[in-house]
């Protein structure tokens, strides 16, 4: 926890007064409580107190043995908003670590991926994330830099909210690229949102998409790129809602068969088979979908108010972000994933942090 800044933090619990009636469980205690039962899996809150009154070398680690009830409190109580502040200022510092990163693909602009990944909860028991069929849920609205796969935006919304509703909350760059799923393609918002912005989106297109050609730019066939177009919208609605040209872009994957139509406004970049290899870059998301979900245990609530699940949420988002400043910083060799599994198994010993995975 040598990363861990308390004057930063400090100042986010300041903000909300999340300390204002703590005696003897402050928000730091509650954050290294819970980073310690996300680490080290623990299935619930009597698992995580009898497990902290198992070990022995608390003090050096800064976690405080307290009764279940009083976590049960503190996170039902305590703002989830300060570990969303928290959050920020390590994303901040991660960015900062990252920005002279390498994309594979070679572009020098930001680029960014926009997903949601659906958080399943109990409905009888969390009766506030009504989804739908009677199941309940929350999505996590994200957008990762792809340069050190950075979280710089997530938003917690109900899961019954369509993905498309939240397109004007991202935070959109002039000039920066931004890699949308099928299910945000919403003409209107696509060119009011980025765009009218000066900023790049790049999507799939829609199968019942109707337009004209405009122009046809030649290909490389050897590539998988089978065709570079500029087009425009002739829908009655679309060419209304979306009235400049477009590029469409079809790729065939040369290992599975299966074609690709990639829709975006950027006509600045030359080789079409660049506009291809920049979309399977989304794949990075997915990744830390992945490790916030298994790695960081959120499958395993300890709570079931909406502060309470928002707050292990938020703190999980700090894990991972001071799992990737570690990273860069130690220089780390080993994965995200072979740390986080490995992790709670280390959690006491008093060896180098750099040189347990050096």
């Amino acid at each position: 926890m040598s990363l861990f800044n308390e004057y930063k933090f400090q100042k986010c619990v300041d903000r909300y007064k999340g300390d204002r009636h703590a005696i003897k469980f402050s928000c730091r205690d509650q954050f290294m409580l819970m980073i310690f039962a996300q680490f080290t899996d623990r299935s619930g809150l009597r698992d995580i107190e009898t497990t902290l009154n198992l070990c022995g070398d608390l003090y050096r680690s800064g976690i405080k043995v307290m009764p279940k009830s009083t976590l049960v409190e503190a996170n039902e109580k305590k703002d989830w908003r300060i570990y969303q502040d928290f959050a920020m200022t390590l994303v901040k510092e991660a960015t900062e670590l990252y920005k002279d990163e390498t994309l594979r693909i070679g572009l020098e602009e930001m680029i960014y991926s926009f997903d949601s990944s659906t958080i399943e909860l109990c409905l009888k028991l969390c009766p506030w994330a009504e989804f739908h069929h009677g199941r309940g849920a929350i999505k996590m609205h994200t957008l990762i830099k792809l340069r050190g796969s950075i979280p710089a935006f997530v938003l917690l919304a109900p899961g019954k909210v369509p993905d498309v509703k939240v397109m004007d909350k991202i935070p959109v760059e002039r000039g920066s690229f931004y890699l949308l799923d099928k299910g945000y393609v919403a003409l209107e918002k696509l060119h009011k949102y980025f765009h009218l912005e000066g900023a790049y989106f790049m999507t799939r297109a829609k199968d019942n998409m109707a337009y004209e050609v405009i122009e046809s730019r030649p290909v490389n066939n050897g590539s998988g790129v089978l065709s570079d177009e500029t087009i425009r919208l002739n829908g009655y609605y679309s060419i209304r809602k979306y009235p400049d040209t477009l590029r469409l872009v079809v790729y065939e994957d040369l290992e599975s068969g299966t074609n690709y139509r990639f829709l975006t406004n950027n006509f600045s970049i030359e080789d079409p088979l660049t506009i291809a290899e920049q979309y399977r870059e989304r794949w990075q998301i997915e990744l830390f979908f992945k490790w916030i979900k298994q790695h960081l245990h959120i499958k395993t609530f300890y709570g079931t108010t909406l502060n309470a699940v928002y707050t292990q949420i938020w703190i999980a988002v700090c894990d991972y972000l001071l799992f990737i400043i570690a990273k860069k910083r130690y220089g780390l060799v080993p994965s995200l994933h072979s740390i986080s599994n490995s992790i709670g198994q280390v959690f006491f010993k008093r060896d180098n942090f750099r040189d347990m995975y050096n």
